[in-house]
């Protein structure tokens, strides 16, 4: 089968799924009928894999006896006819609900209905028959029922709840499907369909809605899909069930690994689809990456030994057919507005208790630190004070010193000591131009002749002034009896972007080695925000956000251009997008660059973080995207593997990911960028 466009969702490992909240009845076959017929038809249209039905929608659910009487049960097999019929030349796989008969039993049925043919039926496990359910008075159980078939609108078909459904044709595209109470067990079925390879679960509610309901089957979702690694469509019945004694609000949702990607609207008279792209291939590379989901199956005695996986042919649309899906442009920063303060409030904490342990099992008593009046290095240095009000030592526990160099700009050397003052820490500065003067001319660098250009600054004139820089530090770590902690991020560990050994790849313990770039400069705008220091530090902390980014190992150009990071290695929002789903997820360079081509290809769609600047707003096109990964894979797998063996200790902090080899990454220190730089090309040849 063709891949079709780079464009297609297909091509890159999605599903798309939809949620189904059609307009209910009172047991009216024929309307429930064309009301599943007009959103199947709707979501062919919008390029639907697979769309889920409420519980019992064929039928009604809240019709009680009716349910026992052979004229509705053979109007309800009658519309399954009329609706497999109906969408005979629909793409989408649908999962209807309907009543069903059996051997003498009345089943509470899943019906997966595809181009015309039924491929099978699912019958509930737990039916629910307290306070206000009996469905015990006219249903059985299915639990149990496993390889055997039932006779349905003329069509012999598997019946069971061993039933794992799979796309011949479109890769993950594999399914499981229980029914509302199911997932209210302590050991839903979809657990078991889940174990069985199934990486989309399905559920069929007819659940009722009372006061705080919502709340409870949006953590059922979330927790489901999260502990099964999947991804989990749910809907409800809406309005128009029968309300003698109960209300219904037609909740449907999607989550996928308990995320949430779309909900549906409550209480709503007119149907509705709940869409939203499922990244199938994510979900399969992370079961992968956890042995607990898989020693799991092996404890239920491998459930994809018994479980039948029903094949069909999808035939899916190749084509570009859009994207339903929000993709965070930032997934290292926090994007819930309702949990913001206590998100950043984590991750200051979990570098301060870290920095905190270690402080109180050295023997020295003092912090050193090098502050340029960067990014970085103010980041740490707040943490840094921060672990003084929580050990409640006075932050003259901090010894900053600011080091000029040969390019050290008089804004960022302002910004350093303001800083500093403002902090109240002991701040001294040390000019490291005599000493690397001096290093130059015992080499017998151009520089140290007078020579001057592009072709003099070259890596040997940044990496003595950076080397000079961590050489005075711990020296005036073991002078002053304190330990250096280091300043580097999570992005510089990813891409190199260090001066390894005697350089600033190197500390006595690195609180910022597990936070990316993004996320440093979102802190930063959260301490300010949150009032959680002084005016003038925040005005100094304003500052510092507004200066570009630079080592400031290089003197300006002609023209005053000072030395630029992200020019010469690409934005690091970029970086830290490829790093996240590289590392955390382990997804194909091709559909990373599909992925930040969505994020970030129009700065006025999508949301931004809380407070994020209009001014820094950027978006990138495809061309610029494949530039800057094929500088990412490059550096992060060929050429900077070896600094990161040699890292010190630091804190995890997010859970897309560090880089230690004691933790997330192990990975030969002269390995290649091959097999993912010729995967990319090929995507684009």
């Amino acid at each position: 089968m063709s891949k079709g466009p780079f464009e297609g969702i297909h091509r890159h490992g999605y599903v798309r799924c939809a949620a189904a909240s059609p307009t209910a009845s009172s047991g009216d076959v024929r309307f429930n009928v064309e009301q599943a017929v007009a959103l199947a038809r709707e979501a062919d249209a919008k390029g639907v894999d697979l769309v889920v039905f409420p519980e019992l929608n064929i039928s009604s659910y809240a019709v009680d006896d009716l349910f026992l009487q052979e004229a509705f049960l053979d109007a309800v097999e009658d519309g399954i006819a009329r609706f497999r019929n109906a969408t005979a030349k629909l793409a989408p796989v649908c999962v209807i609900g309907a009543p069903l008969r059996r051997n003498g039993r009345l089943y509470n049925t899943g019906v997966v209905v595809s181009r015309g043919r039924i491929l099978g039926v699912v019958p509930k496990s737990f039916l629910p028959n307290y306070r206000e359910y009996y469905e015990k008075r006219w249903f059985v159980s299915g639990v149990g029922l496993s390889g055997i078939e039932i006779a349905v609108s003329g069509e012999q078909v598997p019946f069971g709840t061993d039933l794992v459904f799979a796309a011949e044709d479109l890769a993950d595209f594999t399914f499981f499907v229980e029914i509302c109470e199911d997932y209210w067990a302590p050991q839903p079925p979809s657990t078991w369909g889940a174990l069985a390879g199934a990486l989309i679960l399905c559920n069929l509610s007819a659940s009722n809605i009372t006061i705080g309901k919502a709340d409870e089957r949006k953590m059922l979702c979330a927790s489901q899909a999260s502990r099964c690694c999947a991804a989990y469509v749910f809907s409800a019945s809406g309005p128009g069930e029968s309300t003698t004694d109960l209300a219904w609000d037609g909740q449907g949702s999607i989550y996928e690994f308990g995320e949430l990607l779309c909900e549906s609207g409550r209480f709503d008279l007119e149907p509705e689809l709940c869409i939203a792209d499922v990244d199938a291939q994510r979900l399969r590379l992370e079961r992968m990456r956890m042995p607990t989901f898989n020693d799991n199956a092996v404890a239920a005695g491998h459930p994809e030994k018994s479980a039948r996986r029903v094949h069909f042919e999808h035939r899916p649309d190749m084509g570009d057919i859009g994207f339903h899906r929000n993709l965070r442009r930032f997934p290292y920063v926090p994007n819930r507005i309702e949990q913001l303060d206590s998100d950043c409030y984590e991750a200051f904490n979990i570098q301060v208790q870290g920095l905190a342990k270690r402080f109180q099992t050295t023997s020295g008593d003092k912090l050193v630190i090098g502050v340029s009046g960067g990014l970085d290095s103010t980041h740490a240095l707040l943490v840094c004070a921060k672990m003084c009000d929580f050990l409640k030592l006075p932050r003259s526990t901090i010894l900053g010193f600011t080091m000029p160099g040969f390019a050290t700009g008089d804004t960022t050397k302002s910004n350093a000591w303001a800083l500093m003052k403002a902090l109240g820490i002991v701040g001294e500065e040390i000019d490291i131009r005599p000493a690397a003067q001096q290093m130059l001319t015992d080499m017998g660098h151009p520089y140290a002749k007078g020579e001057r250009g592009a072709d003099v600054y070259d890596v040997t004139f940044e990496n003595v002034q950076a080397g000079l820089r961590t050489d005075y530090l711990f020296r005036l770590a073991n002078q002053r009896r304190g330990f250096v902690v280091g300043t580097g991020d999570l992005s510089e560990v990813a891409l190199g972007w260090s001066t390894y050994g005697v350089g600033d790849q190197m500390s006595h313990y690195g609180v910022n080695a597990g936070v990316p770039k993004t996320l440093i400069q979102y802190l930063i705008r959260w301490v300010v925000k949150t009032g959680q220091l002084d005016a003038e530090t925040n005005r100094v902390l304003d500052a510092i956000l507004e200066t570009k980014i630079s080592p400031e190992l290089v003197p300006a150009d002609a023209q005053g251009e000072m030395q630029s990071t992200e020019d010469k290695i690409g934005p690091y929002a970029l970086h830290d997008f490829f790093l996240f789903h590289i590392l955390r997820s382990g997804q194909k360079p091709s559909k990373v660059a599909f992925m930040a081509r969505q994020a970030w290809h129009d700065a006025a769609a999508g949301a931004w973080p809380a407070g994020y600047p209009d001014a820094l707003k950027r978006e990138y096109d495809l061309p610029t995207i494949r530039k800057w990964l094929e500088v990412f894979l490059y550096r992060f797998f060929q050429i900077s593997q070896f600094k990161r063996t040699a890292i010190p200790n630091s804190p995890k902090v997010s859970a897309g990911g560090s880089l230690s080899p004691r933790g997330d990454w192990r990975a030969p220190a002269d390995g290649t960028a091959g097999p993912w730089l010729d995967e990319l090309k090929a995507a684009f040849d």
